[in-house]
């Protein structure tokens, strides 16, 4: 993950915070034993980090009043996978850790995670996972092997104000890449706005060329991880962004966005369109930025051309040390269900947290992948629904579009290495009218194979 997506993660210490503040508890049993069982788990805000760390010291607290047969031990280790091996072979690895979605089939497939299958059947946890996310953590034979929390799938962003001053229905957005063509043109010639931006920096470029790229039927590499397949898709994708900003001109002049300057100017209605990931560019451009949550539309990603229904999707998946002992395990699942999970299936938490978010000025109901079984997930909606401030109806389009999906993680060797490499294409294209999409992409491909293969070695 590069610094400029941080605000993904960012998700996760909001809800924890709420539900701190709220003074939420697990409700479930505390966990039979025959004595205490302690629990090293991973992603401890480190001491600079001083309001994340009272946070996560007091659902801890809250979570061993609960269960008074565990004992938590915070770590302040987090996912790196340049000391990942080195931790699970000196034996320093938490029992519970957070990874990203790109590593957790790499991990099963090498035996460095734990099956957690019978633990969470035996906890009553194994039918809450949402069974659309719950394939990303387990392997051919459907053992699972993590808890995937905090999902999320791109999304088009538009600006509501700007659709309806471009004589453009912001109720129905464009749901094919022709069609944001179109609509950027539209918006630009009535408002003098750019019609549509694209993130180009510190990564990103290259991860929402990802997600175009998936939204053209393509990809960018094998399933293994072993071969660079960035071709057609992908120059489509780039044609597409060459046509808007040379052709059209619906593109305005800035070339150089990260996820925090391209909310800042949707935010201050200088952009029409772009892609990103609900939960953190809704929360930047509204509590950060001041941007009228009734202005916000959220669609699904437009398709393309050799379109099959996938779209890029990310998150993290809690796993639990592949040597943890049965009794650590039940332990595990316990703790990651109370973090991750508890506020779906416990009405008095779920309420709790909402309303602790709206009094901290946060946003409720911001669309997103349910980490939990959907029935659980619309239930929770239910609970929650006098406090989801949210306008529904803007981002219908995003949420009904959802169940028919495929999810599609990132690549899953060396991404941000070629993600980087694809920034310089994608730079090279808004910034070169006359650009070789062509070369650029063959150049970046085979840059990109030689990095994924001295990873491997």
């Amino acid at each position: 993950m590069s610094p400029s997506r941080r605000a993904v993660v960012a998700v996760a210490a909001t809800v924890a915070a709420a539900l701190a503040m709220a003074g939420c508890s697990p409700s479930a049993e505390p966990a039979e034993s025959d004595g205490p069982v302690t629990l090293r788990v991973g992603d401890y805000p480190s001491a600079d980090q001083a309001a994340a760390r009272a946070t996560f010291e007091t659902r801890v607290a809250a979570f061993e009043e609960a269960n008074p047969d565990i004992d938590i031990e915070p770590v302040e280790m987090v996912w790196d996978a340049q000391t990942f091996q080195a931790n699970l072979a000196g034996d320093t690895l938490p029992d519970v850790i957070k990874v990203p979605f790109t590593e957790i089939q790499s991990l099963i497939s090498r035996g460095q995670v734990a099956d957690i299958t019978d633990a969470l059947a035996e906890a009553g946890y194994a039918d809450t996972i949402n069974p659309q996310t719950a394939k990303v953590a387990q392997d051919q034979e459907g053992r699972q092997f993590g808890v995937p929390v905090l999902p999320y799938a791109i999304g088009l962003f538009y600006n509501r104000d700007l659709f309806s001053q471009a004589g453009l229905d912001p109720d129905v957005p464009p749901t094919t890449w022709e069609e944001v063509r179109e609509a950027a043109a539209a918006i630009a010639t009535a408002t003098g706005q750019a019609g549509y931006a694209q993130m180009t920096t510190e990564n990103t470029g290259g991860w929402m060329l990802t997600a175009q790229t998936y939204s053209m039927g393509g990809s960018i590499e094998n399933d293994e991880g072993t071969e660079i397949t960035l071709g057609d898709p992908t120059k489509q994708a780039l044609e597409y962004l060459q046509q808007m900003r040379w052709d059209d001109n619906s593109m305005g002049s800035t070339v150089l966005y990260n996820m925090t300057d391209i909310a800042k100017d949707f935010a201050a209605g200088k952009i029409g369109m772009f892609l990103s990931v609900p939960s953190a560019s809704y929360g930047a451009a509204v509590s950060n930025y001041g941007m009228p949550r009734e202005q916000i539309g959220l669609a699904p990603v437009p398709a393309g051309p050799g379109n099959d229904g996938q779209v890029l999707a990310g998150g993290s998946v809690e796993i639990v040390n592949p040597d943890a002992s049965d009794a650590i395990k039940d332990a595990a699942v316990r703790w990651i269900n109370y973090l991750d999970l508890a506020q779906f299936s416990e009405k008095d938490v779920a309420v709790a947290a909402a309303q602790a978010t709206v009094e901290d000025g946060g946003n409720v109901g911001i669309p997103r992948i349910s980490p939990v079984d959907p029935e659980l997930y619309e239930q929770w909606l239910g609970w929650v629904a006098e406090y989801i401030n949210v306008p529904q109806e803007n981002v219908a389009p995003y949420n009904d579009n959802l169940p028919e999906v495929e999810l599609k993680t990132e690549p899953v060797t060396s991404a941000q290495e070629v993600y980087a490499l694809l920034d310089s294409v994608v730079q090279q294209v808004l910034s070169e009218p006359e650009a070789d999409i062509d070369a650029l992409v063959d150049e970046a491909a085979a840059a990109a194979q030689t990095k994924i293969e001295r990873s491997s070695r």
